[in-house]
């Protein structure tokens, strides 16, 4: 573990327990009762918090995928080059099962787990964890797990082709090698919807699809499919799953009122020719450097129909759902990651003659950090409850926060994060604002979560979509927040503000968008006050409810929260427990 030397210097802090030094998320797999995974968390926690593994993340991002288009003859291969750290990240990812531990009915018999064969209590918020815990140290790498992980739902459903590659999906080793799927040990799948003139207007696409067979298509049938991505995230994926529209003819090729519908595009054909999915640039992006995200040209690549012709944006948004929970768990990772680096570095650095983390201002900037991390690491988890609980019958409650909740936290906690990465960035000074810092990879990675499945205007629009369409899961969410802020009279005035100005701007469709963000936001917030309230320590809740929902409320600059002494202490005390 990394000490402060005699020069008051502070070295990042490695080889520490991410999950031990972290009460809240230890209380979290508790209440989930996912004590089962517990052991096999433990040991991925030891891991990615070891100063091997941050050195796998620096290499990977310090050496980003290299695109190779052709072989030394003059072959298109469309190969892309990673730095070896990249596999050795993968590789630990799947050793963890993570891949399908949400749709797993218990912990595998090669998982590091003791878990009986019963066990199934708890396994989202287990992945959850898992996820969280490896996005702290390396972010990139989790964009094909998190793909991976969202096909499954998607998959499952095609009996055949799941029959084909289920064993890859969900294998605990991972295989490098660029081949067919049959010959391959591990799978990973990719995603394609977003177009130079569609963004996240996916009804906008204009790639079409022709069935092969001259009698029509059908659900499982091939297709060939021409267009362009402008984003085809993770090109070295054994396989993408691509939206493009239906054409029968080259008459209605273009056309937009085509129907859209969802394909699963192989990187090789069946017959073992290379799929024609031709790469023309990878995206020099600003943050994200370890994963490769490509633009494509599929020139009559093959494709097979997933799901029923027509429902392409609802076969895809199955997925997307799932994507946007692990943008919500990803941004927590960054945030708590940044938060402890800086707690990390105040402890240790002197200034003005004391300890930095004893001067009364950097503590008011270090317990919000710290407040905003704890509550958002509560509401991804109660999303990941939601998702697990959603799959029983009549499960109303779990369906309202999985639907609209997820949304709203994807557009807040996101954000959220960004600007907490900029303020830990500040507390280490100079020292943070290099290449070489740990914080200035986490303030670059910070905006892709807020980015991609979804910019925040879709998000919050998404929000107000759902409330309008779904009446009944908009009537058990508010009957749950009001359940969590029962015994908390701010909460409870800020939940009715809530509703009053749902009611008013229901009946102004100009207002009811131009408002959503403010309105979104406040009820994030509202939603954070109330776990906060049930499961964080009284100090904690308090100063949450003050400093975010109270006449003193401040959402702009960390630090300028009225916050008690009283709960600056306690807070601070409890965020980092480390045993030096």
């Amino acid at each position: 573990m990394a000490e402060r030397d005699k020069d008051n210097l502070v070295d990042e802090l490695v080889d520490y327990d991410p999950l031990g030094s972290d009460p809240v998320l230890q209380a979290a797999l508790a209440r989930a009762q996912a004590q089962a995974w517990l052991p096999g968390l433990q040991q991925h926690a030891r891991t990615v918090g070891s100063a091997a593994f941050a050195q796998w993340a620096d290499q990977a991002n310090r050496h980003p995928p290299q695109l190779q288009q052709w072989d030394a003859r003059g072959r298109r291969i469309d190969q892309v080059e990673f730095h070896p750290a990249w596999h050795q990240l993968l590789a630990h990812y799947r050793a963890q099962q993570l891949i399908d531990m949400p749709f797993a009915s218990a912990p595998a018999a090669d998982a590091l787990t003791d878990a009986p064969p019963h066990t199934t209590s708890g396994r989202w918020t287990a992945w959850a964890a898992g996820f969280y815990l490896h996005g702290q140290a390396e972010a990139g790498s989790l964009c094909p797990a998190t793909m991976t992980t969202a096909a499954i739902p998607v998959l499952r459903k095609e009996p055949a082709l799941w029959a084909q590659i289920a064993r890859g999906i969900c294998s605990a080793q991972h295989d490098a090698s660029d081949a067919p799927v049959a010959d391959k040990t591990a799978l990973w799948v990719g995603m394609g919807m977003t177009e130079k003139q569609g963004g996240s207007d996916v009804r906008g696409n204009t790639t079409v699809a022709y069935p092969l067979d001259a009698a029509g298509g059908g659900r499982g049938a091939a297709y060939r499919l021409q267009g362009h991505k402008w984003f085809y995230s993770v090109p070295m994926a054994d396989a993408h799953l691509v939206v493009a529209r239906m054409a029968s003819s080259a008459q209605d090729a273009h056309a937009l009122q085509a129907p859209l519908a969802c394909f699963w595009v192989p990187r090789w054909r069946p017959d073992g020719r290379r799929n024609s999915v031709l790469v023309q640039r990878l995206k020099d992006k600003v943050g994200n450097r370890s994963n490769a995200s490509s633009e494509v040209l599929l020139d009559d690549a093959y494709g097979l129909l997933v799901g029923e012709e027509g429902r392409g944006i609802a076969t895809i948004m199955e997925m997307a759902t799932i994507t946007r929970l692990c943008c919500v768990l990803g941004s927590s990772a960054l945030l708590r990651q940044a938060t402890v680096q800086a707690l990390w570095s105040a402890r240790h650095r002197q200034a003005f003659g004391a300890a930095l983390i004893e001067q009364p201002l950097m503590q008011s900037v270090l317990a919000d950090l710290a407040l905003e991390s704890e509550a958002a690491l509560l509401l991804a988890m109660r999303l990941a409850q939601a998702f697990e609980d959603s799959s029983a019958p009549g499960q109303t409650t779990a369906l309202a926060w999985q639907r609209l909740m997820t949304p709203a936290a994807k557009f807040w906690v996101c954000k959220r994060a960004i600007a907490c990465s900029a303020e830990a960035m500040e507390v280490l000074g100079g020292n943070g604002y290099t290449e070489s810092s740990a914080l200035a990879r986490i303030y670059r990675e910070a905006p892709v979560n807020s980015i991609w499945e979804g910019s925040g205007n879709v998000m919050c629009l998404d929000v107000l979509k759902a409330l309008q369409r779904e009446p009944a899961l908009r009537d058990a969410l508010w009957q749950d927040l009001q359940r969590m802020a029962a015994d908390d009279l701010p909460v409870q005035q800020a939940l009715q503000r809530l509703q009053t100005q749902w009611q008013a701007m229901a009946q102004d469709a100009w207002a009811q968008q131009a408002q959503a963000r403010q309105w979104v936001q406040q009820l994030v917030l509202v939603a954070q006050a109330g776990l906060m309230r049930m499961h964080a320590a009284p100090a904690h809740a308090d100063a949450f409810v003050a400093s975010r929902l109270g006449p003193q409320a401040n959402l702009g600059v960390m630090g300028a929260s009225p916050l008690a002494k009283a709960q600056i202490s306690a807070i601070l005390g409890a965020s980092l427990q480390l045993q030096k």
